[in-house]
């Protein structure tokens, strides 16, 4: 599932195209909004909320889209034509630029005044100006038995993080995926820590957390199953499936009452 950065990537790929313009075409292509066009109304902004991309238009209303899985959106020039596609759930056009959405998890129409109701279960949005480290700590705290690495996936928390950054943050902070929250050493310094990749990463395409963007070197443990640990050579592993799925290291992540052996030289 794209996480917070790919989101926010998108979501400011979709303004520069299409704020400030007039909508020419609006084609939804899911059932209950199959009648509704746009055209002539103004897009005034499209922004993300955690992993939510809210597009605004002068007319109060809000297209709410969410990716899910597979979903993405493709910007390109009005003059190229759109292949059309059993994957395509909507299309936004302007006299300049369309915006062409994949196999959108999320398509649904509502008022601008109305998008807490999509939104205001969120926790602090980790790319977003209402970033608070000490809402997001108070959230994490409010379940104490819960695994930490359920709960950095919990947007109810903290809103973006999803299974890449939970792994790396978890890595890095040397904390076992299944170590309970109240067991967790400073989850302020691991909350900022998953705001600054993300923050990082939002203007690229693909997430970097070692610092080396070369193929196989991106990250410390995320898809790295049975290979050695950057650190300490331990093969990775893994448990879980799809989205779920989680990756550690047992050496430099050990479980709660389990301490490592020196290595050896």
């Amino acid at each position: 599932m794209p996480e917070g950065d790919v989101v926010w990537y998108t979501a400011r790929r979709l303004h520069e195209a299409l704020a400030d313009r007039t909508l020419t075409r609006s084609d939804f292509r899911v059932p209950r909004l199959a009648t509704v066009s746009l055209a002539d109304d103004t897009v005034t902004e499209a922004t993300a909320h955690g992993k939510h991309i809210l597009i605004r238009t002068g007319g109060g209303l809000t297209v709410h889209t969410h990716l899910r899985m597979d979903g993405s959106w493709r910007v390109t020039s009005v003059e190229e034509p759109v292949r059309n596609s059993h994957r395509i759930r909507l299309i936004l056009a302007n006299d300049a630029w369309q915006a062409t959405g994949y196999q959108l998890g999320v398509v649904e129409l509502l008022r601008t005044r109305d998008e807490r109701r999509v939104t205001g279960h969120l926790g602090p949005d980790l790319l977003g100006p209402d970033w608070d480290t000490g809402e997001a700590v108070r959230r994490l705290a409010a379940k104490p038995d819960l695994p930490i690495g359920a709960a950095l996936l919990d947007q109810r928390n903290l809103a973006g993080i999803g299974n890449i950054y939970k792994a790396e943050v978890l890595f890095l902070r040397g904390v076992n995926p299944w170590t309970p929250v109240s067991a967790v050493p400073d989850l302020a310094a691991m909350a900022d820590l998953a705001q600054q990749l993300l923050d990082a990463n939002k203007e690229r395409v693909g997430q970097v957390t070692t610092g080396s963007s070369k193929p196989g070197e991106q990250t410390w443990v995320y898809g790295r199953r049975g290979r050695p640990c950057r650190r300490c050579a331990t093969p990775i592993r893994s448990q879980g499936q799809q989205d779920r799925i989680t990756y550690w290291c047992p050496r430099c992540q050990p479980a709660a009452g389990w301490t490592p052996s020196p290595p050896s030289c």
